[in-house]
């Protein structure tokens, strides 16, 4: 399986268990100039920016490590980019959550990291 093909197995196993948790789904790879956002979801009066991250195995290093600062940097931007563009409720909360897939095991991260 190539890894475009792959990824989209393991954002889409991630987008169900959100879904089954609660989250509505509101968009999926979401591109602008700064990068892109794996899934973008709502619970209650919180939008999440989420990013998905699979290894089969720790040969390579384990999913949560590939995750950088530089990674979380152009999130931040992406979804600043993102709310300006869509002008959510002014009320809304934000969020910048992972679902790590490593091997069989899926694992979700609340607000990871910082704000915009």
């Amino acid at each position: 399986m190539n890894s475009r093909i792959a990824g989209d197995y393991y954002e889409s196993m991630a987008a169900e268990y959100l879904q089954h948790n609660g989250f509505q789904i509101i968009e999926r790879n979401y591109k602008c100039k700064f990068g892109e956002i794996d899934i973008i979801a709502k619970k209650n009066n919180t939008i999440s920016f989420i990013e998905v991250k699979y290894r089969k195995n720790t040969d390579f290093g384990y999913a949560i490590e590939a995750v950088s600062k530089e990674k979380q940097n152009r999130i931040r931007k992406t979804a600043a980019y993102y709310i300006k563009e869509r002008k959510p409720e002014k009320n809304t909360a934000y969020s910048f959550d992972i679902v790590l897939i490593q091997g069989k095991i899926m694992e979700y991260y609340s607000n990871c990291f910082g704000g915009m």
